[in-house]
C-alpha cells in the first residue's frame, strides 16, 4: 500500500491534465461560429445562400444577409424577387445599412429606367463613409445613369473608380470606357469644360486627347506622340494601361492599295448610277478635282434649268439619298464579264493635308468589273489574281450580303449597306441612303432642341425604312415616342389643298423595337440590360417638328396644306430630306418653303462651288447623279484611307458627300450640311 503522500503528490500532478481536458472537450462540444454578414465587401455567394442564411439569423444580422441577398438577386437578375426583398426591408436602418440599401434601391431604379429617382437616391449617399467595394459601385451606378451620354461628371466618375479596382480585366474596361467618353465629348462641352488645380489625371486624359487629334492623320506620328505623353504622365491610369484603341496603334501597318478592283454593273437598270459613281472615282484618282478658291455660290442660283431626274424601271433600284438603296435589279446571270479594263494613274503633285478628296496616286492602278454578268465570288477571285489589293464596291446590296459568306484575303470597301452589319476585319461599308439621311437629321433635329417630331412619309416601303431609321436612331439619343403621318400620291395631295383643309399635324406612333442596351458589369457589380418598352402615344398630341420625305413637287403642296392647320405664331420648325431639293426651284418655290431646313451633301450645299458647276453640268443638272459622282469621289479618298479607318480610332474625314466617320464595325456615317430657306434665299441652316 502506497503511502497517502505518494497518492496526494500523483493527484496533484494529474489535475491540470484532467482540467485542460475538460475545457478541450466542452469546446469540442460546442457549435461552430455562425458566418457574418459584411455588406460592406464583396457579394460573392448565391442569391439562395443569402435567404437561407437570413432565415436562420435571429439578430440584427438578418438585415444585412438580406441586404445581400438582395444585391444577389439583382446580379441574378431576378428582378420582381429583389423589389419583393426591398419592400421587406425595416424602417429603420443603422447608417451603414442605410448607405448600402440607397445603393441597392439606386441599382434598381437603373434597371427599371428611372434615372431621376436613381440620382435622388445617389445624392443621398455619403461617399467619404463607403468601402472602396461600395465606391467602386457607387462611381459605376452614377456612370450608368447618364446612359452612355459623354460629360464631365462621367469622366470624373471613371477617374475616381479606377484605383478602386483590383481585377485587371476591370481596369481595362475602365480605362476604355473612359478614353470612349473623352473622344465623344463635344467641341461645345469641350469649351466649357471647367477642371479643378488638383485633377492632375484629367488634365492628363485632356492632354491625350489633345496629342491623339493632333496626330491622328499619321499613324507614325502618333505613335511617337503617345510615347511623349506617357513619359510626361507617367502615373496617368493610362499611361500605364493604354486604352485598347490606341494600344493596337502600335500594331498599326498600311497596306498596299497598288491596284485596286472597282467592281460595278456596267449593264442593266443600275448602270447609269455607276457610270456616275464610276467618273466621280476616276476624276478623283486622276486629280482633276483640284479645289477652287472661287467664293462660295448660292446654290440655287446655279441652274435654273428643270431636273432630269433619273428614272429607272424600278425606283427602289436607286442609291441616292434623295431616293432607295440599290436592290438586286434582277436575276444575276451565269455569263462571264468582259476583259476587265485597266486605266492607269496619271502622277500629280500631292497635298500636304487630308482634305476634302485624297490626292491621286502616281502608283495605283484601277481595273473595272461587271458585277451585272459575273457572279461576285467569281469576280473577287479573278480581281485577286489579277494582283488587286483592294476592292472597291460592289454597289449591288444583294451583293454585298453574299460577301459575308465568301473568303477573302482583300480588303473590300462595299459601295452599300446590308440589311445587318457583320463587323469584319477586311469589310468597310460606304453608303447613301435614306435611312442614312434620316439619323443624321435626328441628331440635327436633337441639336436644335426639338423633342416631339412628326416624321411625314410616303406610304410606301420606303417611308417605313425612313421611319425606322429615324425612331431608332432617335431613341439612342434619349428621345421617346416618334409620330408619323403617312400621305399618297401627288394628286391625294391636290385634292387635300384644293378642298382648303390643311394637314393637321397629328400621327401614330412609329412601331419599332428599340435597341436593347448591353448589361453591365465591372468591380463586382452587374447592372442587367433594361427591358427598354416603347412609351405609349395616343394618336394626335403636341408636336414641335416635322421631318418631311418628299421630292420637289410634293413638297410645294405639303408646305402651304401645313401653313394652313398652323397658325405663323405656332409654327412648328420644319426639316427636309435632300429629296426635296433639285434643279430647277425657282424663287417662287424659295419663297414659299420659307423657314424649311433641308439637308444635302457639302458639294450640292456650295463646298466647291467650281466642282459644282462642273458636276451639274455634266449630268444635265441631275442632282441625284451628282450626289452619286460625289459618293465616287469619297470612295477614292476612303480607298486610300482604308487601313486609318479600321485600324485609328476616331477616323474622321471631310468628303463631298458629307463630314466621314468610321464606327467600329466601319461602317462610313455621313453628317450632311443643313441649309435653310429664308426670304427667297438659301443660307446655312442657324
Amino acid at each position: 500500500m502506497l503511502p497517502s503522500k505518494v497518492i496526494h503528490n500523483k493527484a496533484g500532478r494529474c489535475f491540470p491534465l484532467l482540467l485542460a481536458a475538460l475545457l478541450f472537450a466542452g469546446c469540442t462540444s460546442q457549435d461552430p461560429q455562425a458566418p457574418v454578414a459584411n455588406v460592406q465587401g464583396a457579394a460573392t455567394g448565391s442569391s439562395d445562400y443569402y435567404l437561407q442564411q437570413m432565415q436562420q439569423s435571429d439578430d440584427d444580422n438578418k438585415v444585412d444577409w438580406q441586404l445581400l441577398a438582395i444585391r444577389a438577386l439583382l446580379k441574378e437578375e431576378k428582378i420582381p424577387q429583389a423589389v419583393d426583398q426591398i419592400a421587406k426591408l425595416p424602417q429603420t436602418l443603422n447608417k451603414t445599412q442605410r448607405q448600402e440599401s440607397d445603393l441597392l434601391k439606386a441599382q434598381l431604379s437603373i434597371v427599371q429606367q428611372n434615372l431621376s429617382g436613381a440620382d435622388a437616391l445617389l445624392s443621398q449617399i455619403e461617399v467619404g463613409a463607403l468601402s472602396e467595394t461600395q465606391k467602386a459601385r457607387y462611381y459605376q451606378l452614377v456612370i450608368a445613369t447618364r446612359q452612355g451620354r459623354p460629360s464631365l461628371e462621367v469622366l470624373r466618375a471613371y477617374i475616381a473608380q479606377e484605383p478602386l479596382l483590383s481585377n485587371p480585366a476591370d481596369k481595362q474596361k475602365n480605362i476604355d470606357a473612359t478614353w470612349q467618353t473623352l473622344v465623344q465629348i463635344t467641341p461645345e462641352q469641350m469649351n466649357t469644360l471647367v477642371i479643378n488645380a488638383d485633377e492632375n489625371t484629367l488634365q492628363g486624359w485632356l492632354d491625350l486627347l489633345n496629342v491623339y487629334k493632333s496626330n491622328s492623320s499619321d499613324p507614325e506620328m502618333l505613335k511617337s506622340a503617345i510615347g511623349d505623353w506617357q513619359t510626361r504622365y507617367p502615373y496617368n491610369p493610362g499611361a500605364k494601361m493604354l486604352p485598347t484603341a490606341l494600344s493596337q496603334m502600335q500594331n498599326y501597318q498600311q497596306s498596299s492599295t497598288g491596284k485596286i478592283a472597282l467592281l460595278l454593273p456596267l449593264n442593266g437598270q443600275a448602270q447609269v448610277f455607276a457610270n456616275a459613281i464610276e467618273k466621280g472615282f476616276n476624276d478623283a484618282r486622276n486629280g482633276v478635282l483640284a479645289q477652287s478658291a472661287a467664293p462660295a455660290q448660292a446654290p440655287e442660283n446655279l441652274s435654273s434649268a428643270p431636273a432630269t431626274e433619273a428614272n429607272p424601271t424600278d425606283p427602289s433600284a436607286v442609291v441616292s439619298p434623295s431616293a432607295a438603296p440599290i436592290e438586286a435589279p434582277g436575276n444575276i446571270d451565269g455569263e462571264p464579264s468582259p476583259t476587265p479594263v485597266e486605266e492607269p494613274a496619271q502622277p500629280v503633285a500631292q497635298n500636304g493635308n487630308v482634305a476634302q478628296t485624297a490626292p491621286p496616286s502616281s502608283s495605283a492602278q484601277v481595273q473595272i468589273y461587271d458585277t451585272s454578268s459575273q457572279p461576285i465570288d467569281q469576280i473577287l477571285t479573278q480581281a485577286q489574281q489579277d494582283g488587286a489589293t483592294l476592292v472597291v464596291g460592289p454597289l449591288i446590296k444583294s451583293n454585298v450580303e453574299k460577301l459575308y459568306g465568301l473568303q477573302t484575303p482583300l480588303n473590300i470597301l462595299a459601295l452599300n449597306e446590308p440589311g445587318s452589319i457583320q463587323n469584319h476585319p477586311n469589310l468597310c461599308y460606304f453608303a447613301l441612303s435614306p435611312e442614312d439621311e434620316a439619323r443624321d437629321a435626328a441628331h440635327h433635329m436633337w441639336d436644335q432642341g426639338v423633342r416631339s417630331p412628326l416624321l411625314m412619309l410616303p406610304r410606301s416601303s420606303l417611308g417605313d425604312r425612313v421611319s425606322k431609321a429615324f425612331a431608332l436612331e432617335w431613341q439612342t439619343l434619349g428621345g421617346g415616342t416618334v409620330l408619323q403621318q403617312l400621305f399618297g400620291s401627288t394628286s391625294e395631295l391636290k385634292q387635300g389643298i384644293n378642298s382648303g383643309a390643311g394637314l393637321r399635324l397629328s400621327g401614330t406612333p412609329v412601331d419599332v423595337q428599340p435597341q436593347q442596351p448591353q448589361g453591365v458589369t465591372i468591380a463586382g457589380l452587374t447592372i442587367p440590360a433594361p427591358v427598354v418598352e416603347t412609351p405609349p402615344a395616343a394618336e394626335g398630341g403636341s408636336v414641335d417638328s416635322v421631318y418631311i420625305l418628299a421630292n420637289q413637287s410634293e413638297m410645294a403642296l405639303i408646305k402651304p396644306m401645313i401653313s394652313m392647320r398652323v397658325s405663323s405664331r405656332s409654327m412648328v420648325k420644319i426639316y427636309a430630306s435632300s429629296r426635296s431639293y433639285q434643279a430647277g426651284a425657282g424663287p417662287d418655290y424659295r419663297l414659299e418653303m420659307d423657314g424649311v431646313q433641308f439637308s444635302d451633301i457639302p458639294l450640292l450645299s456650295g463646298s466647291n462651288p467650281a466642282l459644282m458647276q462642273q458636276a451639274v453640268k455634266n449630268f444635265n443638272n441631275d442632282y441625284s447623279l451628282v450626289r452619286l459622282y460625289a459618293m465616287g469621289v469619297d470612295a477614292w479618298t476612303l480607298a486610300n484611307h482604308f487601313d486609318d479607318m479600321r485600324q485609328m480610332p476616331g477616323f474622321r474625314i471631310q468628303g463631298e458627300t458629307g463630314s466621314l466617320s468610321a464606327t467600329p464595325e466601319c461602317v462610313i456615317n455621313r453628317k450632311l450640311t443643313w441649309n435653310q430657306y429664308r426670304q427667297g434665299q438659301i443660307v446655312p441652316a442657324s
